[in-house]
């Protein structure tokens, strides 16, 4: 797997391409950026999301429960001294759920792959090419 990351109009702003999908991000314009994308901290809570809600869409066709109302938040906390977010909390809305499969959904959101991916810290490697 790999995604691209390339400035796009200044340098607070990224193009991030995969696929030949191609995602944007933006900084607020009070640091120079447009402000016309997520931030790539809010990219990082979509992720978490989108993943989780796809795990309970899932789950909720398996047992043929509807899934009309079917949302998720994510919320984090902004931490300092390394900047980082914590602290991730999510919600579900599930009202095609009955209070019964509340258990069985909860573990079926939890193999999200990114909440897999944040709650087992990957190993992690820089490689810097600079000059000509």
């Amino acid at each position: 797997m790999e995604v691209r990351i390339k400035p796009r109009g200044g340098l607070v702003e990224f193009a991030a391409e995969s696929r030949g999908k191609t995602v944007l991000t933006s900084a607020p314009v009070g640091v120079g950026g447009a402000d016309d994308a997520m931030m790539p901290t809010e990219l990082l809570m979509a992720s978490l999301g989108t993943c989780v809600a796809y795990y309970a869409a899932q789950y909720l066709k398996k047992f043929q429960l509807s899934a009309e109302g079917l949302a998720v938040r994510v919320k984090a906390d902004t931490l300092k001294n390394p900047g980082r977010l914590d602290n991730f909390r999510i919600e579900v809305d599930a009202p095609g759920a009955p209070p019964e499969h509340r258990a069985a959904l909860e573990e079926a959101v939890m193999h999200c792959t990114v909440h897999n991916t944040l709650t087992h810290p990957p190993s992690m490697n820089l490689q810097l090419n600079v000059g000509g």
